[in-house]
């Protein structure tokens, strides 16, 4: 218990800003995100297809733009900046929500907050790394997402409580959604200093060839893992839609995503700190294990406790790779090309989760909800077979 204290000291005050400005954020964003998908099917009559395009163009475009504010970052010298604009671009589109009357608005205001997330993402990911010494980047990644997990799930809470208490009205609660983002950009604004060796750094194109040849094959070999596995785990919209299918009442199925989200933010910092001493191919392929058994269990589930079951897997499965990956980056990146780095593994995962979050949708509608469970599993078995027959560049340090 001692040592967990003293290593949570260690870790720096940019670390810990970071991780509240984040949690601030998803308290705002999952209150919409989790009714989003039920907002759509009841209020607006979307259809199953159209949500998952609408989720997978959203998701993609935040993680393609991550790789253009990734190289500004490395070329500025300068990351808050760009965090805070991505932000305040996801404050903004919270009121939107609320006034939409079809999908084309939630479609706009969608892309506003993940063109902001874009923004944000790939400075801040590569802030984390700027001021945390590399022998404690996974505990350091692993707490920055468990905080930002603590947000993923409360801001559920929230929602089924509001739902609750209002009689199921979306909208007032979109309204109460704007709060949270607007503490977010304060405390980024006011808690954040930025470091100084960003400050009197010397600008130099990041995309030059001979800067991109810096990002060699342990890099690239990162990267590809990152993609296959953000294809194999589509958009969590399908999980909020698998338990509509099993009657869980309206107001009560935002608690699908309170559930994956607190075993997600229980789970991202042991994992990330046990990474910093063993084998992350390892960790990676126990990942896929637990995605594989959460996939199974929602497939065939037909009651709300197999699903709260392969929920929960689920964010443990993200629990133990998400800030892995992040960390397997870092250290694999040159120091002056971290938001560049982190903005091409990004860009590489949106196209990824674009493919799946279209291809689950068709899916789903073709050959119904269990079929698109099994298909994910089927990728983390191949995922896996790969991991262990190809040959393996990456060592950790």
């Amino acid at each position: 218990m001692l040592a967990r204290f003293s290593m949570l000291r260690r870790i720096p005050k940019g670390v810990w800003v970071l991780g509240g400005v984040s949690m601030l954020m998803d308290v705002s964003s999952e209150m919409i995100h989790s009714l989003l998908p039920l907002f759509m099917a009841t209020t607006l009559g979307t259809s199953v297809v159209l949500i998952g395009l609408i989720e997978g163009l959203a998701e993609a475009t935040a993680l393609i733009i991550k790789v253009f504010s990734g190289v500004l970052s490395d070329y500025l010298g300068k990351r808050k900046g760009l965090a805070l604009l991505g932000y305040g671009l996801g404050a903004l589109s919270k009121p939107l929500f609320a006034l939409a009357s079809g999908a084309g608005l939630v479609f706009g205001a969608r892309m506003i907050d993940r063109v902001g997330k874009g923004i944000r993402g790939a400075p801040r990911d590569a802030l984390v790394a700027d001021v945390t010494p590399p022998e404690i980047r996974g505990a350091a990644y692993g707490l920055r997402q468990s905080l930002d997990t603590v947000g993923a799930f409360l801001g559920p809470l929230l929602a089924v409580g509001l739902m609750l208490l209002w009689h199921d009205d979306f909208r007032a609660i979109f309204w109460v959604a704007v709060i949270p983002g607007v503490l977010a950009i304060a405390l980024l604004f006011f808690g954040l200093q930025e470091p100084k060796s960003l400050i009197e750094h010397k600008r130099s194109n990041p995309i030059r060839r001979e800067n991109l040849r810096r990002l060699g094959q342990t890099y690239w070999w990162v990267v590809g893992l990152g993609a296959v596995f953000t294809l194999a785990r589509f958009s969590e919209a399908f999980l909020v839609l698998r338990a509509l299918q099993m009657d869980v009442p309206l107001a009560l199925i935002p608690l699908v995503m309170v559930a994956m989200n607190l075993l997600y933010a229980m789970s991202a910092y042991p994992f990330g700190k046990l990474s910093d001493r063993m084998s992350h191919s390892k960790m990676l392929q126990a990942g896929l294990l637990v995605l594989i058994v959460a996939d199974l269990t929602l497939a065939v589930s037909t009651h709300w406790m197999g699903l709260l079951l392969g929920v929960a897997l689920w964010g443990i499965h993200m629990g133990i790779t998400q800030g892995l990956l992040a960390a397997m980056i870092a250290n694999t990146a040159p120091a002056d090309l971290r938001g560049t780095a982190f903005g091409m593994f990004n860009l590489v995962s949106g196209v990824s989760l674009l493919l799946a979050s279209l291809g689950a949708g068709i899916v789903w509608e073709t050959w119904g909800a269990a079929s698109t469970f099994y298909a994910g599993a089927i990728i983390c078995v191949i995922t896996l077979l790969g991991m262990r027959l190809a040959p393996e560049p990456y060592q950790q340090t």
